[in-house]
């Protein structure tokens, strides 16, 4: 690991701590105008999320019915029962998303988008010492009237993320600040995402309070309108 990665894997709780974990469940709250653009508005907000922390698999319940989950792993995605019957599955979940940015998704997309989407959220910057992972510091930005550091982390291929290489943003205490990256499946330009109200749940620190914008080309964010916001009630390590 590059100084930068391991400073900031400290800040947010150290990976000894991290490492004593398998799982992590996050009460959450989820909206934006993401979801009415894709024809699917509250679908999310009130949902809890359950994912491995040392594989990407996760699931979010419920979903559009109180006995009913997600599977989520890189390569498929499902709705299930509480007991694990199987009502719709897809594999290669990915190739399915429409090219067309102002096209509907269904349930299996949202399921999709939004486990990975959780899995990269809440397992960063962890996971940035996994086998696979490379990070490069870039010079730092100044933002907010701080300096913020930014590394370059390019994730490998078996992870479903937004995109292959993300830009992460870290304040003078090692926080993650500012999350830049092209959320590709949506297929509407890249993206700025703002974590914020940092509380510490088993000695990890998490944001419970994420916003995401437009940004464009140049880096400039605009913020007229909340594609996807994320409140997060409580987190439970184990």
């Amino acid at each position: 690991m590059n100084d930068l990665t391991s400073t900031v894997i400290k800040a947010h709780g150290g990976l000894h701590r991290y490492n004593q974990f398998s799982s992590v469940t996050a009460h959450l709250r989820i909206g934006g105008s993401l979801w009415r653009l894709k024809g699917q508005e509250g679908i999310l907000s009130q949902a809890v999320v359950r994912l491995d922390l040392h594989r990407q698999q996760a699931s979010h319940h419920p979903f559009t019915a109180p006995d009913l989950r997600t599977s989520v792993t890189a390569t498929r995605v499902a709705v299930e029962t509480a007991t694990g019957e199987v009502k719709a599955v897809r594999f290669a979940p990915r190739a399915s998303f429409p090219a067309d940015a102002r096209a509907p998704w269904d349930e299996l997309h949202v399921a999709y988008f939004a486990g990975y989407a959780m899995w990269t959220y809440l397992t960063s910057p962890f996971a940035f010492s996994s086998p696979g992972y490379e990070s490069v510091e870039l010079t730092p930005v100044t933002e907010e009237g701080e300096q913020w550091r930014r590394l370059q982390v390019t994730f490998p291929d078996h992870i479903a993320t937004h995109c292959r290489e993300q830009i992460f943003y870290f304040d003078s205490n090692g926080l993650l600040r500012r999350h830049d990256y092209t959320p590709e499946v949506v297929n509407a330009g890249p993206a700025a995402h703002y974590p914020s109200e940092y509380r510490e749940f088993d000695g990890i620190m998490v944001p419970t309070r994420r916003r995401v914008f437009r940004r464009a080309e140049d880096g400039t964010v605009s913020r007229d309108a909340e594609l996807v916001t994320i409140d997060v009630e409580s987190v439970l390590f184990v």
